[in-house]
């Protein structure tokens, strides 16, 4: 055992779950099965698998859009359902596949969520020019709507929005879609600066290979790897998901 290792042991995991599955409203069909791992505070997890996997599913779980049909989520030692569902988002943000700014200006919306959190107005500009700056949102786009906006342009946002809070814990689903290669570039520095422990479901191999250093892959609700980046052969892996999908459609 590394020392790495033994720290990683004798500390408390931020989050935990423990033997977690969620079945379909007809109970027919497992979305997650017997899901047991926990998270330390400053990791950046990355999850990997094909559509359908459960990726999303178990993002909604742990900023609670969605409840287990069975097992426990803890989140410093607390239970899920013990938490005021606004502290809880409040910590653990989630960034949605689909960004959406609610009818707000991109102004509007990066400083919503800090007034929710009655901070002054100072700090306030304070935060989101710290954030503008580091992901690249320009002044000019401060008065555009989402109409205005285009995906990837709504996706940054979206990101921002999420970061200027500093949450102890950001859940990201897809967050470089449709980004560019440079704007992707500055998403990753500006992640990997930051104490926010990361858990990110992407099909970007690359943007995780650069930002993550633990890997979990999921398959049909089924966690089937829970591995370091060192060990990860993303060659390898790359080849059994293509399988994967190539199966599930004969299936």
């Amino acid at each position: 055992m590394t020392p790495d290792d033994s720290l990683s042991k004798s500390r408390q995991p931020q989050l935990q779950l423990q033997q977690i599955d969620v079945v379909t409203e007809l109970g027919n069909q497992y979305l997650l099965q017997n899901i047991a791992l926990d998270v330390f505070t400053g990791e950046r997890i990355g999850i990997i698998g094909a559509s359908g996997s459960g990726k999303t599913t178990l993002l909604r779980l742990l900023n609670r859009l969605s409840s287990p049909t069975a097992g426990q989520i803890l989140f410093e030692q607390q239970p899920l359902p013990d938490w005021p569902v606004l502290s809880l988002r409040q910590q653990l943000m989630l960034v949605p596949q689909e960004p959406k700014l609610l009818g707000m200006t991109v102004q509007e919306a990066l400083a919503y969520p800090l007034q929710l959190q009655d901070l002054p107005d100072q700090d306030i500009a304070s935060r989101v020019q710290t954030w503008r700056q580091r992901l690249g949102i320009p002044e000019a786009w401060l008065t555009s709507t989402e109409l205005q906006l285009s995906v990837g342009q709504r996706q940054l946002v979206s990101l921002a929005r999420a970061c200027v809070t500093e949450p102890k814990l950001c859940l990201l689903d897809e967050p470089t879609s449709a980004l560019d290669p440079g704007t992707i570039d500055r998403v990753i520095k500006a992640l990997t600066a930051s104490t926010m422990t990361l858990v990110i479901a992407s099909h970007q191999y690359e943007f995780l290979n650069q930002i993550c250093d633990r890997i979990l892959w999921l398959h049909q609700g089924k966690l089937i790897l829970d591995a370091p980046m060192s060990e990860i052969d993303w060659a390898d892996i790359k080849a059994e998901l293509t399988a994967q999908a190539e199966q599930d459609d004969w299936e």
